[in-house]
């Protein structure tokens, strides 16, 4: 699974883990062993304390409640794990086609300060 996708492998706000399971499952409203369930099935990985305690992160509550919603909607396990995997896939790939994108705008303004450059140096532009 791509960083992120299952929430809680990307850093930044929300990524640090502070709920214990129990906690977890009552904000979220499924039970504890559902969680454990979805992390064996691979939905989501949780950080671990030193003790190896579960800590959910906010990302992960979002995940798990993604995955509620994903049941809810009649897929089974696999299917909710490989629509988890597709749309961390396609953040990805947003990301990089924004960069691309930014890189492009980049590389038209270099090529039309270098037309004005040449121009200036064939004597057209004075």
């Amino acid at each position: 699974m791509a960083p992120g996708g299952d929430g809680t492998s990307a850093a930044g706000p929300g990524a640090r883990g502070v709920y214990a399971i129990s906690v977890a499952a009552e904000l979220v409203g499924t039970g504890q062993q559902n969680i454990r369930q979805y992390e064996r099935k691979g939905l989501l990985t949780p950080g671990r304390t030193d003790g190896g305690t579960r800590r959910y992160s906010d990302n992960d509550l979002a995940t798990l409640r993604r995955i509620a919603t994903l049941l809810d909607e009649g897929l089974n396990l696999a299917g909710v794990k490989l629509v988890l995997e597709l749309e961390a896939e396609n953040r990805g790939l947003t990301e990089d086609n924004k960069g691309l994108a930014d890189d492009n705008r980049g590389l038209r303004e270099d090529n039309r300060g270098l037309r004005k450059d040449l121009r200036r140096a064939r004597g057209g532009d004075r």
